[in-house]
């Protein structure tokens, strides 16, 4: 029963026993940007070294030729994409990269940018990829055709192959999972192990794929410098 009107302000939140009144308070540390910690913590050492070794590799991927700086685009795009790779393995979450909305949104304007930049600046170079080194003459028209259907179908393949890994792994988890109410306690335990182990396989899936489509697009992109 409240004492007086000033009683609703006296400490008296807590969970399994411990006292909340004061999480509040460290809050808006938590959403402080990283630049103003004095040291930086390991998750951000780690991201930090992640980065550092998909920009070498980019750079390595892009050649000489690359412009400075566009790695960046692509470990954008890495990142991106992982953050929502996770954040669909937690349960009640709408998982995007599932959904060619999502995958094709990234891949059509990457993939448009790179063949009007080399059509307008490196046309010769365009008409070369067309036609591998040591075709015969006889099949170059067949070569023409093949290349460029190839070349045409890249953006549906980057988004397609990101969209169908992403669902399949979910929908396996999700049949499973709605098997559970009709077996017994021994199945029940295996049905477990099971899931944990498609969770892991999945956690797995969201960063290779991720990592797939950047590498793809930087390897698109280097084509046509």
């Amino acid at each position: 029963m409240m004492v007086n009107l000033f009683s609703v302000f006296d400490p008296s939140t807590s969970m399994f026993n411990l006292s909340m009144n004061w999480t509040s308070t460290m809050l808006g540390i938590l959403i402080m940007p990283m630049m103003f910690w004095l040291i930086p913590s390991r998750s951000l050492i780690m991201w930090n070294m992640i980065t550092s070794t998909l920009h070498n590799e980019f750079k390595t991927l892009l050649g000489p030729n690359g412009f400075n700086g566009s790695t960046f685009i692509f470990i954008s795009v890495f990142s991106l994409i992982l953050f929502n790779n996770f954040m669909g393995l937690f349960p009640y979450i709408f998982t995007s990269t599932s959904h060619l909305a999502f995958t094709l949104t990234l891949s059509l304007p990457l993939w448009i940018s790179f063949m009007i930049y080399g059509w307008i600046n490196h046309t010769q170079h365009m008409f070369a990829h067309l036609v591998p080194q040591g075709t015969p003459a006889v099949l170059m028209p067949f070569m023409v055709c093949i290349e460029t259907i190839s070349n045409l179908i890249r953006p549906g393949t980057l988004a397609v192959r990101l969209a169908a890994n992403m669902i399949a792994g979910h929908l396996l988890m999700t049949l499973l999972g709605n098997t559970g109410s009709s077996l017994s306690y021994y199945l029940m335990s295996a049905l477990l192990l099971t899931q944990i182990a498609l969770l892991t396989l999945e956690s797995a899936v969201s960063i290779i794929q991720s990592y797939v489509f950047a590498v793809l697009s930087t390897l698109y992109s280097s084509e046509v410098n």
